[in-house]
């Protein structure tokens, strides 16, 4: 009896030392993608500041803003395209890591990756944003104004009520013309609190 106990306890210590072991590689690889994803939105921002220099006064004083880095294939008619950010209050601070998930059906070949930088001009539209709740309308304007000030966005598009985009391609060639269908998210994991 006194064996079986040894071998009980000694079976449970090995349980309980890999699950902690597998809940520290885990924070471990959240941490790290974190990270990533930060070094990604640092850049992004960097780019759009080069090409459009007005947009580091409105990323400044907006208030919120997202940036998302996305790689997108288009082959024949379909096409797909998959990326991942992280979305900033600039008046509480919030941080919020988002996923972004694309189809679109027209014609179109190639591969491209490219950032979106999303200015957001209100509580309510941050909401949304971050909840998953916006839907978005297609614009190819080149200065959208935002409708009540009167002023506009110079290089950004309308993205949906109180949002506006920037688009940068970061490398890559696709020509395309397309009904897209855009799903930005929060990622429940980089999310959670630890």
């Amino acid at each position: 009896m006194k064996k079986w106990l040894t071998l009980l306890m000694t079976a449970l210590m090995v349980c309980l030392l890999t699950a902690t072991a597998f809940a520290a590689t885990n924070q471990e690889k959240i941490d790290k993608e974190r990270a990533q994803i930060e070094s990604l939105q640092v850049k992004a921002l960097q780019n759009l500041y080069a090409k459009v220099p007005s947009a580091e006064n409105v990323i400044k004083n907006c208030y919120a803003y997202a940036t998302l880095s996305n790689t997108g294939i288009k082959i024949g008619l379909f096409g797909d395209a998959h990326g991942r950010g992280l979305a900033v209050n600039n008046v509480t601070g919030e941080k919020v890591y988002m996923r972004m998930k694309e189809m679109g059906l027209g014609i179109g070949i190639g591969v491209k990756e490219y950032d979106l930088i999303f200015v957001i001009g209100t509580e309510k539209a941050w909401n949304a944003f971050i909840s998953g709740d916006i839907k978005f309308a297609s614009s190819a304007e080149a200065s959208a104004s935002d409708g009540k000030a009167g002023g506009a966005i110079e290089g950004a598009s309308i993205a949906a009520n109180g949002v506006w985009v920037y688009q940068m391609t970061k490398k890559g060639l696709a020509l395309d013309a397309s009904i897209k269908g855009t799903k930005i998210y929060a990622d429940k994991k980089l999310n959670k609190k630890e």
